[in-house]
């Protein structure tokens, strides 16, 4: 059960379902014309490499390979929907990639750290030690003496930036593609559930197995957010400058620990202290999860299926 705990996972697309194992991935979409059109590769050696085996650091190192293949799915289910004529490629992918990830990094990470130095400023006492001349940007926070302060500024950061991530998934998921991409991460759930159990995969017999799964993405990323109060609170005051800096440069740390923390709690599911702590994770994919029709579990078992074929013929 460990071994398929690491190996499978898997993503939403458009009109589809990506399922990765530790050698291959598959993509499976619903075209236009309505055939399963399924595209195969083989994974990256970082998969199979010794660095999995590291902890913390194969965290960061897969995640940062898992963002790149999330984005590769994401491409061939676009450009699946569009045709030849409209493929999305070359500088036009990179820049909408880019852009993307700027997007995320500054509305959930940059803006609420933002905040939270400018709360954490207006509680510092007077103090002719600061320097009152000083540009705001560099700047100490807060004084050694208001430790208070530099509570309140980083759980006011912590708070918004927890609203902002469900604000943002519970508002998206109003459009009605997003929700389709919602039903095809229920699909992509139920299927690995289903696996899981030794069941039939089957679009029937799939549709009986839950739509949370403790792996998700989604619990990944409420844990990020949880873990980065404890971490920056911890970091003490700082200049405003190197606060933004810091929220940047600690994401890969974060996120390494971030995945230890989902591995651990996949690994003792049993444990009732663990069942009581993924709780906010399992409710937070209520949000980012739609149940899915038999059409929609057919492309992720294809998916799926696809990917364990594909790995059997790698040597």
């Amino acid at each position: 059960m460990e071994d398929r705990i690491i190996t499978y996972g898997g993503q939403a697309v458009i009109e589809g379902v990506m399922m990765r194992g530790q050698k291959a991935f598959a993509v499976a979409m619903r075209a236009p014309d309505g055939n399963i059109v399924i595209h195969t590769e083989k994974l990256a050696n970082v998969y199979r490499s010794g660095i999995t085996k590291v902890p913390f650091l194969r965290g960061v190192i897969l995640l940062w390979d898992a963002l790149g293949l999330g984005m590769r799915a994401l491409t061939l289910s676009a450009n699946t929907q569009t045709g030849e004529d409209e493929k999305l490629e070359g500088p036009a992918l990179y820049l909408t990639l880019g852009l993307s990830l700027a997007f995320g990094i500054g509305l959930f990470f940059l803006l609420p750290a933002g905040i939270g130095g400018w709360v954490e400023h207006l509680l510092a006492p007077a103090s002719g030690t600061n320097g009152g001349a000083l540009p705001l940007l560099v700047q100490t926070s807060v004084s050694a003496g208001s430790s208070s302060g530099v509570w309140i500024g980083n759980l006011v950061e912590g708070i918004l930036r927890l609203l902002l991530l469900i604000g943002y998934i519970w508002g998206i998921g109003f459009m009605p593609d997003i929700r389709r991409v919602f039903q095809y991460h229920g699909a992509e759930h139920k299927t690995i559930n289903a696996f899981e159990a030794g069941a039939e995969l089957t679009p029937e017999v799939v549709a009986k197995y839950p739509i949370e799964h403790p792996r998700c993405g989604t619990a990944f990323l409420l844990t990020l957010v949880l873990l980065s109060i404890l971490v920056f609170t911890a970091l003490g005051p700082m200049p405003i400058l190197w606060r933004l800096v810091t929220r940047i440069l600690f994401i890969p740390i974060l996120a390494g620990i971030a995945v230890e923390y989902i591995r651990w709690t996949a690994n003792h599911l049993t444990n009732p202290v663990v069942k009581l702590l993924i709780k906010p994770n399992l409710a937070l994919q209520l949000l980012t999860t739609r149940p899915p029709d038999l059409e929609m579990l057919e492309v992720a078992i294809a998916s799926f299926q696809s990917m364990r074929k594909a790995e059997t013929e790698i040597t």
